[in-house]
């Protein structure tokens, strides 16, 4: 199974919709609240390349982007095969 990352805050709709896609998939993810966690928001904007918004997406220390990113890989079928690898 991949290693899914997925950057986060409370209240974000486009964060609520990527995590439900993953749990629908049934896939495991560790989820990193930045609002909790505000010294991790450095972090993630370094990983995404300056990107400070969430979700942030990772599958395999590789960056997928946001939501609509997420999305737009599972339509195209593109996700099911990073997330079985």
């Amino acid at each position: 199974m991949a290693k899914i990352e997925i950057y986060t805050s409370p209240f974000c709709g486009f964060c609520y919709r990527a995590k439900s896609l993953l749990k629908n998939k049934s896939v495991d993810f560790e989820e990193v609240d930045i609002m909790f966690h505000p010294g991790r928001k450095p972090e993630m904007m370094e990983r995404a390349g300056g990107r400070h918004t969430v979700p942030q997406i990772f599958i395999d220390d590789v960056h997928i982007g946001g939501c609509d990113e997420l999305y737009t890989m599972d339509s195209q079928g593109k996700l099911d095969p990073l997330l079985n690898a």
